[in-house]
């Protein structure tokens, strides 16, 4: 018996094996996880136009949102026609046409190192390093003047990087809103920048006071500025508080839109 064993090939000797043999055992096993990775992946790829779609929808929305002009049932690529993207040169503070508008926020997304640039300090906690090129968003009224500019902004909170965008009035200095679109935040504390009576606090609030210094604070009391330059501190939630306020100062600063805001309040951005 053994030697007719011995005479049988390796397949056929595999298929005449107990069904409960450790070689079947095996086979069936990595053949699962075979078609299983297959088919996940086949299934990844197939979802990822989709995925790509919705996030850039979800985008989309937040923009409309903190612009105060998105209305339910409203098609939220048409309602997004009306604004107008520059990719801007944060450190001349001026639009730039090194890049495609359509693709920039691929390279982005990427970490391109064409549009990276290094940072001395990091208050923000952006890993040492942040865009040199940001897209941007501009609102324009029925005459054609500007009439909100929507700034992206980012930054560490306390357990995540929040990803958000600022909408700032025509004078590059009040503040119509803010709200964050992805995070990662504790639900019920540092997840309430979600929280629309939170968001709605930065309504008229101001960037500088009168001798042009950045003003602007989260915090549990207001500065000696004054409250117009003073946003409430989430209860509970010290750390992403203070994530907040600190990118929201390191955009609104010389290292982020700083030259922006300068040439926007001096009218030579049209």
């Amino acid at each position: 018996m053994s030697d007719a064993n011995e005479n049988k090939g390796l397949i056929r000797r595999f298929i005449d094996a107990p069904p409960d043999s450790v070689g079947k055992t095996i086979f069936v096993a990595v053949a699962l996880c075979l078609v299983a990775s297959m088919v996940v992946s086949a299934a990844a790829v197939a979802l990822r136009p989709v995925q790509e779609e919705n996030k850039l929808r979800d985008k989309r929305i937040n923009v409309l949102q903190v612009a105060g002009v998105y209305e339910e049932g409203v098609s939220v690529a048409e309602a997004f026609a009306a604004f107008e993207p520059h990719v801007l040169d944060l450190s001349t503070g001026a639009y730039t046409d090194q890049f495609d508008i359509e693709t920039f926020d691929a390279l982005a997304a990427a970490g391109d190192p064409a549009i990276v640039r290094a940072l001395d300090e990091d208050p923000a906690g952006l890993g040492g390093s942040m865009q040199a090129y940001r897209m941007i968003y501009l609102l324009r009224d029925e005459a054609g003047a500007i009439d909100k500019v929507i700034l992206p902004i980012e930054g560490y909170g306390l357990w995540s990087t929040l990803y958000g965008f600022i909408a700032l009035e025509e004078n590059g200095n009040d503040i119509f809103g803010l709200q964050f679109y992805q995070h990662g935040e504790t639900p019920g504390l540092g997840a309430e920048v979600d929280n629309p009576r939170w968001k709605a606090l930065w309504n008229g609030k101001k960037l500088f006071a009168e001798d042009g210094q950045l003003a602007i604070t989260v915090a549990k009391a207001a500065p000696p500025a004054g409250k117009e330059y003073h946003v409430d501190a989430l209860a509970g939630a010290t750390l992403t508080s203070v994530g907040v306020d600190n990118l929201v100062k390191f955009w609104m600063g010389e290292a982020g839109y700083g030259a922006f805001l300068e040439r926007l309040k001096a009218g030579e951005i049209d």
